[in-house]
């Protein structure tokens, strides 16, 4: 009896359905973990802060000298003794100095305007002619009814001489030669009077000639020639306004008064400096005449008044103005830039650098600021260097270094040491970061994360 084994029967497995490509083993897992450590990693390189005396990115190698990596750069400026001007600044306008309204003085036909308007004018220059052979006709008159009365008055004053003698020689009564007397008296008095008709008739003849009252300018021309004029018109032939020298009044607050009356009535010329409406040229230079009499209850302002030479023509009647007048000059003052007052929560400070490069907080009193320049009272001596430029990032015992102000904003100090270059730091400034301020010229100062005249040679690290 044989045995035969067969082998196990195994059932094949269905192909799988057409169109479908095989299946593969999934590794999206495994990447997402990749990509997650690569921008751990990246995060931590980029944003990881610089030690003291390197660069982030860098190894070992910090400068030795002064301007690391990771110093702050500023720029600075020092306290100094000096003057300082002490404006008040009020609004103000120009008027004339004086303003003439020129009419005729007659009635007759304009002739003639000899100026052009605008014209500048001299006291006593003809401006206009009134038709004048009116009044040459009275003067003629007058004339002859003078020499009429002239003649009368000479045979009166004959006969009175004969009078006198037949009077001597009792051969007239005495009432003859009263009445002689008389009539001669009274050709005296025809006289007088035909003389003051004759100067009346040249007076009109001088009137027909208009005259400048004032040196001016002459205004817009206001009757045209060939129209009758007469004096009592009110609109007047032209107008002068007289623009040397030419005044300018302007305002202050009650509150400074007290200390302008007090430099007045010492005597002081104080100036002023009439300004164009945006402050940014000098029209002219004045001199403080007088304050007015009393405050205007409404605005609590008071009214002040100076007189301008006004050489170049730049101030006119009207014209707005900005008034800066110069009422003291404080003198062997300690001086400060104003760009380094800080103002905090406790008020006014600034960034005092010291010795070590490293700057501390300071709290100051400021008082009179002008321009640029502001005074201080406390808490800043002379010889002080403070932070004028790079303060954004500042604060108390952050490391700097100073770099001239306006020059390249990633400039470093002088430093050598051996280290691998790497990015500028984002770290905050209380760690040592480097992130440069805005400098006064727009651009953004830099770390260079190395120091160029080091002798040591690094990698470079990514850009940032």
């Amino acid at each position: 009896m044989s045995t035969s084994t067969h082998p196990p029967v195994t059932t094949p497995k269905a192909p799988p359905p057409a169109g479908l490509p095989p299946k593969k083993k999934s590794h999206t897992g495994w990447i997402w973990l990749v990509v997650a450590l690569a921008i751990g990693g990246l995060a931590w390189y980029m944003y990881v802060p610089a030690p003291a005396g390197g660069t982030a990115g860098g190894k070992k190698g910090g400068g030795k000298g002064k301007g690391g990596g990771g110093d702050i750069p500023v720029a600075v400026g020092k306290a100094r003794r000096g003057s300082i001007p002490v404006y008040l600044d009020g609004l103000g306008s120009v008027q004339a100095f004086y303003t003439v309204i020129v009419r005729t003085r007659v009635d007759g036909q304009l002739m003639n305007v000899a100026v052009k308007e605008g014209d500048f004018v001299k006291e006593g220059e003809v401006i206009a002619q009134v038709d004048p052979r009116p009044f040459q006709v009275m003067l003629e008159i007058a004339e002859g009814q003078m020499a009429r009365d002239a003649a009368l008055l000479a045979n009166a004053r004959t006969d009175l001489q004969r009078y006198q003698t037949l009077l001597a020689q009792d051969a007239i009564p005495k009432q003859q030669l009263d009445t002689q007397a008389a009539l001669v008296a009274q050709y005296q008095g025809n006289i007088k009077t035909d003389q003051a008709n004759i100067d009346n008739a040249n007076l009109q003849l001088t009137y027909a000639r208009v005259t400048a009252p004032i040196s001016g300018r002459i205004g817009l021309r206001q009757v045209d020639p060939g129209n009758i004029v007469h004096a009592s018109d009110t609109t007047g032939l032209v107008i002068i306004t007289q623009l040397q020298p030419i005044s300018l009044l302007f305002t202050i607050p009650e509150d400074n008064l007290p200390q302008v009356l007090k430099k007045l009535r010492a005597g002081a010329s104080l100036k002023i400096d009439a300004y164009n409406r945006d402050k940014t040229e000098v029209l002219g230079t004045c001199r403080l005449l007088t304050v007015d009499n009393s405050i205007d209850a409404t605005t609590g302002n008071a009214k002040l008044k100076a007189g301008c030479d006004n050489a170049n023509n730049a101030l006119f009647p009207n014209q707005f103005v900005n008034a800066r007048l110069l009422v003291d000059t404080l003198t062997n003052q300690v001086i400060i830039p104003e760009v380094a007052v800080q103002q905090g929560t406790n008020g006014p400070f600034v960034y005092i650098v010291g010795d070590d490069s490293k700057v501390r907080v300071q709290a100051v009193t400021v008082g009179v600021i002008e321009g640029s320049d502001a005074q201080v009272l406390s808490g800043v001596k002379e010889g002080d260097a403070m932070v004028t430029d790079g303060t954004d990032k500042l604060q108390a015992g952050s490391r700097v270094r100073v770099r001239e102000l306006g020059g390249p904003a990633g400039a470093p100090g002088k430093g050598k040491g051996k280290g691998k270059k790497g990015p500028a730091p984002k770290a905050d400034a209380a760690q040592g970061s480097s992130e440069a301020p805005q400098t006064a010229s727009g651009v953004t100062a830099g770390n260079t994360g190395d120091h160029p005249n080091g002798k040591g040679k690094g990698k470079k690290g990514p850009p940032q």
